[in-house]
């Protein structure tokens, strides 16, 4: 049994699948999908659906999925409706209106049902998955050891929004000794993250100009051990040089497919 994450899809329902065929995952593995299943691309709703049906699968709360619940609790609050469609949601709107009532209403409810994070262990690793990342300031000094408890205090909108103050600055999770747990997020694109990271272990954009993950924060105070990995590359903010990584946990393995015209 092997332990995938994947993130920030944003509607590429043709790159998920040829990204999904290529993995074949066993009935035995594990995947957890960070959220930003919609908005930008041309099949949110299939995408929706597909990640909703897929086996031994969790899905996590993005700030993509917030903006479309908000808009669809107050639909005639003309903030909710600016707030979706400047961050690409006319699509997806679309796409759900096309749906049955009662289909769109079942489809709402399971994204409102979404978790914004889990705790996994994997090998002796703990990651915390998690759509954007923590405030790592407003973590308890042992937060380590009551990691659970943490992030339940967490401001919940800073789960699936917050850059500074996370990308900027290390988590204090991970001791000298390079223990603790690692945190996996998506939302900032790496060729943004990259801009605000503390520490990078390499550039954002590989030799062929496209999106690759990055650790962040391996300094002598974390034993050299990354306390962050960005898995944003880009597939719904820069599809020029956007791919959809896939990246096994047991063994940081990664595994992309790149957007192509069409997608």
């Amino acid at each position: 049994m092997s332990t995938y994450v994947l993130s920030d899809i944003h509607g590429r329902m043709k790159t998920l699948e040829r990204l999904l065929e290529r993995a074949s995952l066993t009935e035995d593995d594990e995947l957890y999908i960070l959220g930003d299943m919609v908005d930008r691309g041309p099949d949110s709703v299939g995408v929706l659906k597909l990640c909703r049906s897929l086996p031994n699968t969790t899905v996590l709360l993005g700030n993509h999925e917030g903006l479309m619940l908000d808009f669809y609790a107050h639909p005639n609050n003309a903030m909710a409706i600016l707030n979706w469609v400047i961050n690409g949601g006319a699509a997806t709107a679309k796409g759900l209106e096309a749906l049955e009532a009662e289909e769109r209403q079942d489809l709402l409810d399971w994204v409102r049902s979404l978790r914004r994070w889990v705790v996994k262990t994997v090998g002796e690793r703990t990651y915390i998955l998690v759509h954007a990342g923590v405030m790592s300031a407003s973590l308890p000094e042992d937060a380590r050891d009551h990691i659970e408890e943490a992030l339940s205090v967490q401001d919940p909108d800073d789960l699936i929004w917050v850059r500074e103050g996370y990308l900027d600055c290390p988590t204090g999770l991970v001791d000298e000794k390079g223990q603790g747990p690692i945190i996996v997020a998506g939302h900032t694109p790496t060729v943004l993250a990259e801009t605000m990271a503390d520490v990078a272990d390499r550039p954002a954009l590989n030799e062929d100009g496209r999106c690759q993950m990055l650790s962040l924060g391996a300094t002598e105070k974390t034993g050299m051990v990354a306390d962050r990995l960005v898995i944003d590359c880009g597939a719904g903010s820069v599809p020029e040089h956007g791919r959809l990584l896939l990246l096994r946990l047991d063994d940081r393995k990664e595994l992309y497919e790149d957007v192509l015209d069409g997608d």
